[in-house]
């Protein structure tokens, strides 16, 4: 995250706790964050020099008034107008992570060969939560060079049970072992 993602994204998360909001608005920013990352030319809309601040600001109305939270479309407007719309995934990131600490909740990626079923999710992120006793945020991804076994990433940790893995460890001690 960047400095300007964290001091954005925090102010508004302080903005949206104080008025109760702060669940709601980060659900709209999430939204807002993953249809910006499929249309990466609004952004460069929204950012470019040769249209006046007042007209990018017009497309933002245009574009979400009565769609959005007013709270989400004066901060569009606001990094707009400050010339850091691009940095709007890293306010979301840094608003989403006080988000989580406040209220408790650990985001959790488990990675695996194969695409996990809605059983085997769940199974896993109810035991994450009576192993950690947080609520678990849990987003998988599928990599099939892992060959089999998972991977979790959390609070900075990572917990490798892959099989590509174990045979990296293997590999690594038979090459030190002296005959």
């Amino acid at each position: 995250m960047t400095t300007i993602g964290v001091n954005y994204g925090q102010a508004l998360y302080s903005l949206a706790v104080e008025q109760g909001q702060a669940s709601q608005i980060l659900s709209q920013l999430q939204v807002l964050q993953e249809s910006f990352s499929k249309e990466p030319d609004f952004v460069r809309l929204l950012s470019a020099a040769n249209i006046s601040k007042t007209e990018r600001c017009k497309v933002l109305d245009d574009s979400f008034r009565d769609q959005v939270h007013p709270y989400v479309l004066n901060f569009l407007k606001l990094l707009t107008q400050k010339g850091h719309i691009r940095q709007f995934d890293s306010c979301v990131n840094a608003f989403r992570q006080q988000h989580y600490i406040d209220q408790d909740i650990l985001e959790v990626l488990a990675v695996s060969a194969v695409e996990m079923t809605q059983d085997q999710q769940q199974r896993l992120q109810e035991k994450l939560a009576a192993i950690t006793g947080k609520a678990i945020v849990l987003n998988c991804r599928v990599d099939k060079t892992c060959l089999g076994g998972l991977r979790l990433d959390y609070d900075g940790k990572r917990v490798d049970g892959t099989v590509k893995h174990r045979l990296e460890d293997i590999s690594k001690m038979l090459k030190n072992t002296v005959l």
